[in-house]
């Protein structure tokens, strides 16, 4: 009776006018090749940050897997990282 545990990207989705990347990793214990369980961790990307200067600084996304940086590397154009910096030295909407 072999116990094995897996990962897998499950469920990738690119959302938003900033193109946000979600992530959901599934953890994954089989038994003698049959799944017993399964759990889920999710994370979200967004394309960078900005830093004291208001300069647009990337997002390192060198740790995550080959096909999430694709679709990082796909969906964040360089449109799409200035209209990110922009909203971001914008400042947060304060509710009225």
């Amino acid at each position: 009776m072999a116990l094995t545990e897996r990962f897998e990207n499950d469920k990738i989705e690119v959302v938003g006018t900033y193109k946000a990347v979600q992530v959901r990793k599934a953890t994954i214990i089989e038994r003698d090749g049959v799944e017993i369980s399964r759990t889920f961790q999710r994370h979200v990307l967004d394309c960078g940050t900005i830093d004291e200067s208001d300069n647009f600084v990337d997002t390192d996304i060198s740790g995550e897997d080959a096909d999430i940086q694709a679709i990082c590397n796909a969906a964040w154009t360089d449109a799409v990282k200035e209209a990110w910096r922009l909203k971001l030295v914008a400042g947060p909407v304060s509710a009225g």
